[in-house]
């Protein structure tokens, strides 16, 4: 895995910097689960509309997180395919346990501030992984 400053200054190349803000808030907090740090984020920034933009294969893993049910009472969810993982996911014990709360992509507009909720987002799934991206990177082949 690529340090944390790679892989913030890679983040902050896609987003905006308004809508969609890259930081390594975790490690200026301390925090140490996804779920502390989504309360210390609704505490702090309260009127700000947060959505948690996933890959299809940390849906898999969620039942695993510390209280990730809470978690996803918190924040609503985009979900991203990825290649091996999309299916498995929206069939997965996460996906599921919110079934009631799935959008349609259409309705992904609607997701900040209700929570839970969540969408799968249509989007190429790209096979590459993130080392060779990073590398190709490196060599001057991607932006």
């Amino acid at each position: 895995m690529a340090s944390l400053a790679q892989r913030v200054a890679g983040a902050r190349r896609i987003a905006d910097g308004r809508r969609v803000v890259a930081t390594a808030i975790e490690a200026a907090w301390g925090t140490r689960f996804t779920i502390d740090t989504i309360r210390l984020l609704r505490r702090r920034f309260p009127r700000v509309k947060l959505i948690w933009l996933m890959g299809a294969d940390i849906l898999t893993e969620l039942p695993r997180w510390l209280h990730w049910r809470e978690l996803l009472r918190l924040v609503p969810i985009a979900v991203v395919p990825r290649p091996g993982y999309t299916r498995r996911a929206v069939a997965g014990q996460a996906a599921r346990w919110l079934r009631h709360a799935r959008r349609s992509e259409h309705a992904a507009s609607l997701l900040p501030g209700v929570g839970p909720g969540w969408v799968l987002m249509s989007a190429p799934q790209v096979a590459v992984s993130a080392s060779a991206i990073r590398a190709s990177a490196e060599q001057g082949g991607l932006p």
